[in-house]
């Protein structure tokens, strides 16, 4: 059966990106039997300046008809100045809402080959391997109520809620549970229940959970000792489950570990494994359009496409057995090139990739 994608650019690098990872696509199609349609729109700041809305009606109505969604960044500065809900950002917000897509998935593995371009020392990070599945609908992001107000003061002030239900911490420590119990049985709860009400619920929740995982080792974390204990010794890690703002914060700077935030793909899941790939990385304007952005994120996050999605993981242990034969050339794009090593731009990276497929 054909799978249809839609593929949503977006601003900035994002084109340059996910034009590498179309060339991976469009490889597997011709020389692989792969049996998809693709199907491309506007996203971001350029459906603003085309559309006068970051999500347009049509853009929505392909994300939600598809088999996945594949992305590449939205916003910049230019769009900064436009009201908060029509800024490129509220369409990735709505898209993960739209499509239910509560699970965010974001693997740090540290390449050999880069353990000299990560800025902790080798021997810290070499061998790296973990996940950090983050809550993605709910949290301080999506709380109501918001917004800014003023006091009778005359001062200004903003605010947000951070709330969490019971089921929406439940669904997500599952998968978090279920991940563990595929790689090394560890799973780490990150919070701040010390002084959270929101954190003291999702502890609650997340060990009344651990009962049907006795198989899993099961520790808790707060959130700042979590973010000095990910640079001080990121090995002690395996999965790592927590809400929507500490996990956005954790997973960029997991990020770091492996040597450059774009190495680091990731899959936003629905309950039926339907999901939404993008890089981790934002649109990085003061680059685009130069040819230099390292696509590797993106093609990563097409391999956890045909994982998690799309049922070929065939498909996806090429494409990243095909990353680390490049890797293994000394190719480099300039976030990850150390002396000694090749420097490529996007799509020589890119072409290198597609060109150790099946290899």
């Amino acid at each position: 059966m054909t799978k249809k994608l839609a593929v949503l650019p977006g601003d900035g690098i994002g084109p340059e990106v996910v034009n590498e990872a179309v060339k991976v696509l469009e490889r597997l199609r011709r020389d692989f039997g792969l049996k998809i349609e693709l199907e491309t729109a506007l996203v971001g700041g350029i459906a603003y300046d085309t559309h006068k809305h970051p999500l347009p009606d049509a853009t929505l109505k392909l994300a939600k008809q598809a088999d996945a969604v594949l992305l590449g960044a939205v916003g910049g500065n230019r769009w900064d100045t436009l009201a908060r809900e029509l800024r490129p950002e509220k369409a990735l917000l709505t898209l993960r809402s739209e499509l239910r897509l509560f699970a965010n998935l974001r693997p740090a593995i540290l390449y050999p080959q880069l353990a000299s371009a990560s800025t902790l020392k080798p021997e810290v990070v070499a061998g790296l391997d973990l996940l950090i599945v983050r809550e993605l609908t709910g949290d301080i992001y999506f709380g109501e109520p918001r917004g800014v107000r003023t006091l009778e003061s005359g001062e200004r002030q903003g605010f947000n809620t951070m709330l969490y239900a019971e089921h929406e911490v439940e669904r997500v420590a599952r998968v978090a549970f279920a991940a563990a119990r595929k790689r090394r049985c560890k799973l780490c709860s990150v919070e701040k229940a010390n002084v959270l009400e929101t954190s003291g619920l999702w502890r609650e929740v997340v060990l009344r959970v651990a009962k049907d995982y006795s198989d899993v080792e099961l520790s808790h974390m707060y959130v700042d000792n979590a973010a000095m204990q990910l640079v001080r010794a990121p090995k002690q890690f395996d999965v790592i489950v927590t809400g929507n703002i500490f996990g956005d914060i954790l997973s960029d700077e997991a990020a770091m570990l492996t040597g450059s935030i774009g190495m680091l793909p990731s899959a936003s899941l629905d309950a039926a494994n339907k999901g939404m790939y993008e890089p981790i990385h934002g649109s990085a304007p003061d680059i685009a359009g130069k040819g230099v952005a390292n696509p590797l994120a993106t093609i990563l996050s097409v391999a956890m496409m045909f994982r998690y999605t799309l049922n070929e993981p065939s498909l996806a242990d090429n494409i990243e057995q095909a990353v680390s034969r490049v890797l293994d050339q000394d190719l480099r794009t300039g976030d990850i090139y150390t002396e000694g090593m090749k420097k490529v731009g996007t799509s020589g990276m890119g072409d290198a990739v597609v060109s150790m497929l099946g290899s």
